[in-house]
């Protein structure tokens, strides 16, 4: 038999130079090993993984808060749909479209609590109001409990809260209801253009910030990955589609929206006898959802750690009373299976509990799954992830460990997408 030929590849990812957050973050953070990734020649999706780069995508978040908080309903939120879509473009994704959607009504983001309410459940987060008065531990919307320590958390909306004068006007423009866009562009199949991936985040953001974990991280991703996938010596077998949700933090309607005009759709050739499918049958789809941040549980005092946790991993969540949560939990464990084989620091952990992200409206119809840092309901809901909806949410806010996290998440993605695609690299 054969030994396969590994290449030996140092990649950008691992470099070991991470700017300090302050000199004391410095002096804590565990400096990841920088060793040579084996890279399996004969395996095309490896090689695709390998084009990932964590400067290249560094740079899309950064790209992404040049435009602010990215609040739904606003010029802000439009000229970074204008920019994600030029982006695309540039990548080969040349036949990108826009899903356009009526948004008339929109709900204000809840309130931060008030001091003292650091051990009550988030009503944001928890479910409904009856949950949150429900005796006994907290339980997160989706399920789980939450353990631990746990501190405050919620939605700011005082922008003197932003002590960056040119960031506050940029975000000073109120969402107004009214017509939504949200872009996406296709890989199209070459053997089955009418079976189809989705591949997802969402582009809008809140609390005064730069949105650049929630979710510049995840929007990062799936472009990273329409531009890999959109490389010309790259074919897969069934088709992808990148999209870039609007209006998740109102409460899932971009999603919503999509769901609504385009799933009675689903496999009709349009015009009939010419091979198009303008939309594939649904297969899985793949949201991401805030990917940096995994410093761990509060302290006692409430504080967070400044630096990445050595143990920190890639959550990868189902929803277990979804209709579709076996297969939902297959497309889970096919993606921990790929970030075992393909990602390079950080391993990644199934959960059954998924909640409050675009994969939400999918999970009833297709297998649904979200990629995110933290488990959702029982963690960041807990104050785990303390830039969430604050305005320290900004791309200098990060390290590079906390980038990587992200990057980690992409390869997972790249990988387990590339296979069930049949993805195969043009020599």
């Amino acid at each position: 038999m054969q030994i396969p030929r590994r290449v030996l590849l140092t990649s950008a990812l691992l470099a070991t130079a991470l700017p300090a957050i302050s000199s004391r973050a410095a002096a804590q953070r565990p400096v990841l090993p920088n060793q040579p990734v084996a890279i399996d020649s004969t395996d095309p999706v490896a090689l695709m993984v390998a084009r990932l780069d964590l400067e290249r995508y560094k740079a899309t978040i950064k790209g992404l808060t040049q435009f602010g908080d990215r609040r739904a309903g606003t010029d802000r939120n439009r000229a970074a749909i204008d920019w994600i879509e030029a982006q695309l473009k540039s990548y080969g994704c040349t036949n990108t479209e826009r899903i356009t959607y009526e948004h008339l009504q929109f709900a204000r983001p809840p309130a931060a609590p008030a001091a003292g309410a650091e051990n009550r459940p988030n009503p944001a987060v928890a479910g409904s109001a009856a949950a949150a008065r429900r005796p006994g531990p907290p339980v997160a919307a989706g399920g789980g409990r939450a353990r631990g320590v746990r501190t405050r958390t919620g939605v700011n909306n005082d922008s003197l809260a932003q002590p960056d004068a040119r960031l506050r006007a940029l975000n000073a423009q109120p969402a107004e209801p009214g017509m939504r866009e949200q872009v996406y562009c296709t890989k199209v199949g070459t053997t089955r253009p009418d079976e189809m991936y989705i591949v997802g985040g969402h582009m809008d953001g809140i609390g005064w910030g730069e949105a650049a974990n929630d979710d510049g991280s995840g929007t990062a991703i799936v472009m990273e990955l329409a531009r890999i996938f959109s490389s010309p010596d790259v074919q897969t077998e069934r088709s992808i589609r990148f999209i870039l949700f609007n209006n998740e933090e109102t409460g899932l309607n971009g999603a919503r929206a999509y769901v609504q005009q385009r799933e009675a759709l689903q496999g009709i050739e349009s015009p009939a006898g010419s091979g198009r499918y303008p939309e594939p049958k649904w297969l899985g789809m793949i949201q991401h959802d805030m990917m940096l941040f995994d410093h761990g549980m509060p302290r006692p005092d409430g504080t967070i750690s400044p630096v990445q946790r050595p143990e920190a991993d890639v959550n990868i969540e189902f929803q277990m009373n979804s209709k579709q949560a076996r297969a939902s939990q297959d497309l889970a464990w096919t993606f921990h299976a790929a970030n075992a084989r393909y990602a390079t620091n950080y391993p990644a952990q199934v959960g059954p509990h998924m909640t409050n992200t675009d994969s939400g409206p999918f999970q009833d119809i297709i297998a649904s799954i979200s990629l995110r840092e933290n488990e959702r309901g029982t963690q960041v809901g807990s104050g785990w992830s303390p830039h969430w909806h604050q305005p320290t949410d900004l791309y200098s806010t990060y390290s590079d460990d906390d980038f990587r996290l992200g990057l980690n998440a992409a390869q997972t993605t790249l990988g387990a997408v590339g296979k069930l695609a049949g993805a195969t690299v043009k020599k």
